[in-house]
């Protein structure tokens, strides 16, 4: 018994083995064949482009030719992958450093046209007018359609000064329209902070080098400003129209209000590739509650922050769905100076959502209206009307003392400046406001 077991045994081993051979036969012939094709192709790419060189109506660039192959591979990939030219190489090293020429808007690709992911702050395109969303189809006249990306933001470079008009389609405008913008040296502040009815509001416009240490010295000049931390009643986290950035920077602005857990995960093609970033103790508010305000123009790096916060719960978002660039680029150096933007990465966020093109969804969802002249004219008439204090003739009020009085004044001075705040900026007015009321509960 105890034979015929053994032989059972080598038995089914022998089969085994001839089965694995007889299905790795297979595998082999279809690795080689593959092999094979690649091959072929790389012949056909050979002889067109010898084809093109010697029988091409012009003579031209060989090298041109070549770089745009490597382009024309890259972007079939997906709209952030992309061949870097040595000059664009070192125009992208320079603008993570924060200052670089052009219009400062942040674009992609869709449907064959230009689109606006944002307008910079205080750049010549936001000033001008230009919002995210809007499609650029020309430029000075020249349509962009068919143009790669490196392309058609080539054709809007130009020198300091001079003038560019861009032809825009908007949603909710029934025709194109043109936008004249004067080229400029752009210096990105990465982080505004200032103090609004005892709220600190950090207006992040980008994540560059100069993120956290801007973000960092400017939230401790505003809580010193207001007599330490006792006194803000918390923080609004402004990442709207914030095209992304560093993702290191995503993770040590997040880092800073984050005592604990996960900030991101990112997961390669290789599974054995993916990073997980976790938050280390230290909170620069000490717990004091928060606010992110995001829109249609937050991406990439602005959703890894705002995404962390709102699953660690220790913020509230508010505003408008954002972009949706869940993926990471790694900028590859090349030979001759040139680099490629390779996608190689999703990222996650703590609770293991992926945002690429869904976007982070606010947790309160508010629109920036846009004002009619009619609506501003009627503002206006209402801020000169009058009241029984500008009677001539009218009584006094002698029930309240002097210092009552001008409590009440400035009560009534900081509830006009938040209707005024309302006017200009009504997305960032409601956080306040919820703010506000979080710390008036805290107070009870």
């Amino acid at each position: 018994m105890k034979m015929k077991f053994a032989m059972a045994i080598i038995s089914g081993m022998t089969a085994a083995v001839i089965a694995t051979t007889q299905v790795a036969a297979p595998l082999l012939a279809q690795e080689s064949d593959r092999n094979s094709n690649v091959y072929e192709q790389l012949d056909l790419f050979g002889d067109i482009f010898e084809r093109i060189r010697n029988q091409y109506v012009e003579e031209v660039d060989e090298a041109d030719l070549i770089e745009a192959a490597i382009d024309g591979m890259l972007t079939s990939l997906d709209p952030h992958s992309n061949y870097l030219s040595p000059k664009d190489a070192a125009d992208m090293r320079v603008q993570t450093r924060g200052e670089f020429g052009g219009l400062g808007i942040e674009v992609t690709q869709e449907d064959g046209f230009v689109k606006v992911v944002t307008p910079m702050d205080g750049t010549p395109a936001y000033d001008a007018g230009v919002e995210a969303g809007d499609f650029i189809t020309h430029v000075d006249g020249e349509s962009l359609l068919g143009l790669t990306l490196n392309d058609a933001v080539e054709l809007m470079r130009g020198p300091v000064g001079s003038e560019i008009v861009v032809t825009v389609v908007r949603e909710g405008s029934a025709e194109p329209f043109d936008i004249s913008i004067i080229r400029d040296t752009i210096t990105l502040t990465a982080v505004r902070s200032r103090t609004e009815r005892d709220t600190v509001v950090l207006r992040v416009t980008t994540f560059n080098d100069q993120t956290y240490p801007n973000l960092e010295a400017g939230l401790a000049e505003q809580i010193e400003a207001a007599g330490g931390i006792d006194n803000v009643n918390g923080v609004v986290l402004d990442l709207r129209n914030n095209p992304g950035g560093l993702l290191t920077q995503a993770i040590r602005v997040s880092d800073a209000f984050l005592e604990k857990g996960e900030i991101v995960s990112t997961r390669g093609r290789d599974p054995a590739d993916g990073d997980r970033y976790n938050a280390e103790a230290g909170d620069l508010i000490a717990g004091k509650p928060m606010v992110v305000l995001i829109n249609g123009g937050s991406a990439s790096a602005s959703e890894i922050v705002a995404g962390a916060l709102q699953d660690h719960r220790r913020a509230i978002v508010v505003g408008t769905k954002s972009f949706g660039k869940g993926s990471v680029q790694t900028v590859m150096p090349l030979r001759g100076d040139g680099a490629m933007r390779l996608t190689t990465a999703r990222y996650y966020t703590p609770s293991g959502r992926s945002i690429q093109a869904l976007g982070v969804s606010p947790d309160i969802v508010v629109e920036q209206p846009r004002r009619t002249e009619e609506e501003e004219e009627e503002d206006s008439a209402a801020r000169r009307s009058r009241s029984e204090a500008d009677l001539r003739g009218s009584l006094d009020n002698d029930s309240l003392s002097e210092d009552q009085i001008r409590q009440i004044e400035e009560e009534q001075e900081k509830a006009e400046e938040a209707a005024k705040l309302r006017e200009e900026d009504y997305q960032l007015a409601y956080a306040i406001d919820i703010l506000k009321g979080l710390s008036a509960l805290n107070g009870k």
